[in-house]
């Protein structure tokens, strides 16, 4: 199942089942795309222990805390910037890639290969929800 397919089958769980179906499967899209896109710098438990993160310039932030450091509540609208990246120079100085642009990069791949229509946008925004979706559950108290 490729990376296309996963999340428009997570957007199908959210959308026809809500939380009861996400717990009963055993596909976690939001846990999969944190371990293939942000474990090796944040670590697999998201504490910024991943083994890139010591050759960046900046440790990666423990995202276990992002809501004890903000007032129990988790910032989604910047944490959903940083993601995306928009707005981000293309030689930015930021260690962190720029998942949205490499999220719709990769979406134009598959899609190309499978000949089909896609709204690149809305790809983008999906994979960066079920991967903030993801961060919220691994918040600690």
């Amino acid at each position: 199942m490729n990376t296309l397919q996963r999340t428009l089958l997570a957007l199908a769980i959210a959308c026809c089942g809500g939380a009861a179906m996400a717990q009963s499967a055993v596909y976690d899209p939001g846990k999969q795309e944190f371990s293939e896109n942000c474990a090796s710098c944040h670590g697999l438990d998201g504490k910024g222990n991943g083994p890139l993160g010591e050759l960046l310039r900046k440790s990666p932030p423990d995202l276990t805390q992002l809501a004890k450091q903000n007032k129990g509540v988790l910032p989604i609208n910047r944490l959903y910037a940083v993601v995306d990246g928009a707005g981000v120079p293309s030689h930015g100085s930021r260690d962190m890639p720029v998942w949205g642009r490499e999220y719709q990069i990769e979406g134009a791949q598959q899609m190309r290969e499978a000949r089909g229509r896609y709204d690149s946008a809305e790809l983008v925004r999906a994979r960066i929800l079920v991967l903030l979706e993801y961060i919220s559950r691994i918040q600690t108290t």
